[in-house]
């Protein structure tokens, strides 16, 4: 499949979820589960959730970025892949009336959705934009800084990606990305399989390259400061792992 394909098709996949009540996405383990609880399972505490408005919890993600960003009042921040929003609303309330926090999502239907939460919740300082990761429709030295939620494995083009990030951000801005990463090569039937990659794992490269593309943007203070099992198959002779990465420009 080409990478143009293989885009729409995740694209299709998550506008998919945006009309439905469906939360498992990004693990087989959470088939079954209210998005609540897959929610309180990647990181995000009881009192977070209560913050967000109810329709933006959808359970999807491998973290909760945000709650270790320390974003302080007035800071602008960017989220990849921000899907009905949840980061974004739990950032606004960081940055405060004087901050702004966007996001941007490949899905119309994403956009939308949230965009409608944050109107009918009355949110003044969040605003939601179609857009590709690979190409993020802001000027360069936007953002003070930048977050990502489990979507940066879904490219097919990483080293752009984080190029990007590092475009937008402003000179001593930061990153604080949550993503699926591998400690081992994966089957060549699963990087070919659309589904896989629309599942958050087709996608992920191993630890070590995940690491060195972040470098090569030209990121500084590259730190892993959360890693644990994200997924494990017995098929497989490797795990997917959750890791948070804090980086600098």
């Amino acid at each position: 499949m080409r990478d143009e394909d293989l885009k729409e098709f995740v694209k299709d996949k998550y506008s998919e979820i945006a009309k439905t009540s469906n939360s498992c996405c990004c693990s087989t383990s959470c088939c079954g589960s209210t998005p609540e609880t897959r929610s309180e399972q990647i990181g995000y505490s009881e009192g977070d959730l209560k913050k967000v408005p109810a329709e933006a919890v959808k359970g999807l993600g491998c973290g909760n970025p945000v709650n270790r960003l320390e974003l302080e009042k007035g800071e602008s921040l960017l989220d990849l892949g921000s899907g009905l929003g949840i980061d974004v609303f739990l950032a606004s309330e960081k940055v405060g009336s004087e901050g702004r926090a966007v996001g941007i999502d490949a899905s119309e239907e994403m956009v939308q959705n949230a965009t409608g939460i944050a109107e009918k919740n009355g949110y003044e300082n969040v605003e939601f934009k179609q857009g590709e990761i690979e190409e993020i429709p802001f000027e360069d030295e936007t953002f003070d800084a930048v977050t990502s939620n489990c979507v940066i494995n879904l490219s097919t083009d990483k080293l752009r990606t984080y190029e990007e990030i590092y475009r937008v951000l402003k000179p001593g801005g930061r990153i604080l990305i949550s993503d699926i990463v591998t400690d081992g090569e994966l089957p060549e039937e699963i990087r070919k399989n659309p589904e896989a990659w629309a599942s958050c794992i087709g996608g992920a490269v191993e630890k070590a390259e995940y690491l060195d593309i972040i470098e090569k943007a030209g990121f500084e203070e590259i730190d892993v400061i959360s890693q644990s099992t994200f997924e494990s198959y017995e098929e497989l002779e490797t795990e997917i792992l959750s890791i948070q990465v804090k980086a600098s420009k």
